[in-house]
């Protein structure tokens, strides 16, 4: 059965038929490099990642381009603000911004184009639009003429006339219409700009992504994605303007994510209730974060509160469990029990694709890896020895890392720490036998502190990392 994705534009799952055979062209709206990226940022990074990995997984080769919007009103007041240059405020938080990515195990874009190295491109793509008849200049700024695009508001499902008759009346009167949106702006005093047959100025923000993806991916794409906040006006403009230009149709299919919440309220800059990116790596593993967006739906809006956290870390937890070694004691598992993990590891892999296979259900995929993680665990306190797990723990890192989970932990390899910790154990067993109850039971609780769980038994005391 072929993958199936939800359309924006269509409203439905539709199967993924990829334009070339095998290559999935994806443009996905990156950040606006103005201030500290916060987790709603992420959180569209890391759907469009997930998506990514699992198109790779499934033997697709993703162009994956995502830009940076570098030049902007709100890049030039932070600017003016701090005096610095503006595109040198914007270079900070875009080299911010990719270490955070990497903090977070968030693959690189296969290109990161910058608005401000793109203007021949854009200025291009403005000059046709005039010459065809679907943009004017006006003093310097340059609109697109909505009227002339016959299915303008196709994507957010909205009739022109509606949204002419709930439009603010314009203080600047060089509109021809309220609706039309601005492609080139004419430069204000202290500004960055750029020349152009209308003078000097900067690009509108609709018109930067067009061009680039243009530039990068062709006329055509497959794969257009970002937050379900972008639908309208910004997408919608994307397409107007795009293929306008073109005579084609953009792109196949337009996959929104939905928005981190705190308190049932998107979190943004301009609310002032964002937590960024770097606060929760304080005092979250990356792997938290990333369990909070796979089990969800990636379409749904995602409440951000200690609950939320809370339950993802305590998931986090579980799925390292999966990975802890035999006991010291295990003689081997049982036929009937590796049955039940072989015909475990089967039903996870078909479970894993079949959930997958159906927009990117995460959550499902995530439930069946869960399902596995039990049997993996199940089969080692019944004796299974390290060759009796391998196999099943060998599904379990291939599944998890097609998610992109690190789930990094204290070396469980029995090297030096293990061996210093097989001492612990037995100066503990000393110290019992000894009636020394105090000094064992320290040992016990800074081991617990340190990550190391003591487990006494008939068949005398074993360890295990948590």
């Amino acid at each position: 059965m072929a993958i199936q994705i939800y359309n924006t534009l269509s409203r439905r799952k539709e199967p993924f038929e990829p334009l070339e055979d095998r290559v999935v062209k994806m443009y996905v709206c990156g950040p606006t490099v103005y201030a500290d990226a916060h987790v709603g940022h992420a959180m569209s990074s890391m759907v469009f990642d997930i998506i990514r990995r699992y198109l790779e997984y499934r033997e697709y080769q993703v162009v994956h381009v995502m830009n940076y919007t570098d030049v902007d009103d709100k890049i030039i007041q932070r600017s003016q603000l701090e005096a610095v240059p503006a595109l040198d405020l914007a270079e900070r938080y875009i080299q911010q911004y990719r270490h955070h990515l990497d903090d977070l195990n968030i693959l690189q874009a296969t290109i990161n184009p910058r608005a401000t190295n793109e203007m021949d491109q854009i200025i291009d793509m403005v000059r046709g639009l005039i010459d065809r008849g679907y943009a004017y200049e006006a003093q310097g700024d340059v609109y697109f003429r909505v009227q002339s695009d016959d299915d303008y508001g196709k994507l957010s499902r909205r009739q022109l006339e509606d949204m002419q008759a709930g439009a603010r009346i314009e203080v600047d009167q060089r509109k021809e219409d309220a609706m039309d949106f601005t492609l080139w702006k004419a430069a204000k005093p202290g500004e960055p700009s750029w020349d152009s047959p209308w003078g000097p100025g900067r690009p509108g923000w609709h018109i930067e992504c067009s061009a680039m993806s243009m530039h990068h991916l062709g006329e055509q794409i497959d794969i257009h994605g970002g937050g379900n906040d972008l639908i309208f006006p910004h997408h919608e403009n994307e397409i107007a303007q795009t293929e306008s230009f073109s005579g084609k149709s953009f792109a196949k299919y337009w996959v929104h994510n939905g928005m981190l919440q705190l308190s049932s309220v998107k979190m943004s800059k301009s609310l002032g209730n964002m937590v960024t990116i770097q606060e929760f790596l304080d005092e979250h593993d990356s792997d938290v974060f990333r369990l909070m967006i796979l089990n969800s739906s990636y379409r749904s809006p995602l409440t951000f509160n200690d609950e939320v956290i809370s339950g993802a870390t305590k998931g986090f937890e579980r799925l390292r469990s999966a990975m802890r070694p035999a006991l010291s004691n295990a003689r081997g598992a049982s036929p009937e029990v590796m049955e039940a993990l072989t015909a475990q590891i089967s039903n996870t892999r078909q479970g894993f694709l079949k959930t997958m296979d159906d927009d990117f259900n995460s959550a499902g995929a995530l439930g069946h890896i869960f399902d596995l993680v039990r049997a993996i665990n199940q089969t080692r306190d019944s004796g299974a020895t390290e060759d009796d797990l391998e196999p099943a723990q060998d599904t379990f890192r291939e599944l998890t890392g097609v998610f992109g989970l690190r789930l990094e932990q204290a070396s469980v390899d029995g090297g030096n720490a293990g061996q210093f910790i097989d001492f612990l154990v037995e100066l503990r067993t000393d110290l019992r036998e000894d009636k020394q109850w105090a000094l064992a039971d320290n040992i016990r609780n800074r081991l617990a502190e340190l990550g190391v769980l003591i487990e006494d038994e008939k068949e005398g005391t074993t360890w295990r990392w948590k």
